[in-house]
């Protein structure tokens, strides 16, 4: 998957993050915090502080501890509720971390790390971007932003901080 757009839902004012299938027309809106969404946003426009934020501070902590993200799976959703793992390998050692999705996306741009949907979920989760949109292929920001107006989060997992 790929973070293919990160917006508001306008219905709800609620941050919204769009993975999309890298060789396919699924999308997974996920609904997510503001502190994450922020996060993610200044990670994909390449935004860097002085300081570290917590994504970062978790980042240096992961390869201080001479750790590598390898992954990060989403893998389920549970009363509209979605669960993810980091994936770290450290030598021998695999060392899977439950956390949110938000936080994991973050984490996964900030150590260029893949992002895994389980194959269950994603069928059972996913939008078919096809289905609602009238051309094939990646999509372009406007089609997205109409589609994403007719979009009701209750029929998907609405990530609550």
């Amino acid at each position: 998957m790929r973070v293919a757009h990160l917006g508001l839902d306008r219905n709800t004012n609620t941050p919204v993050v769009i993975l999309q299938e890298k060789d396919g027309p699924r999308v997974l809106p996920i609904w997510i915090g503001p502190s994450e969404a922020s996060a993610i946003a200044m990670e994909l426009a390449g935004i860097r502080f002085s300081r570290p934020l917590t994504h970062d501070l978790l980042k240096q902590v992961i390869v201080g501890l001479g750790g590598v993200l390898r992954k990060v799976l989403i893998t389920a959703v549970k009363e509209n509720t979605y669960y993810a793992e980091l994936h770290i390998y450290r030598g021998e050692d695999v060392i899977q971390v439950d956390a949110r999705p938000s936080d994991s996306i973050a984490v996964a741009l900030r150590l260029k790390a893949p992002i895994f949907i389980s194959f269950d979920l994603l069928d059972l989760s996913s939008v078919h971007t096809v289905d609602a949109m009238p051309e094939t292929g990646p999509l372009d920001s406007e089609s997205l932003k109409t589609y994403l107006q007719n979009l009701d989060p209750e029929d998907f997992g609405k990530f609550t901080p």
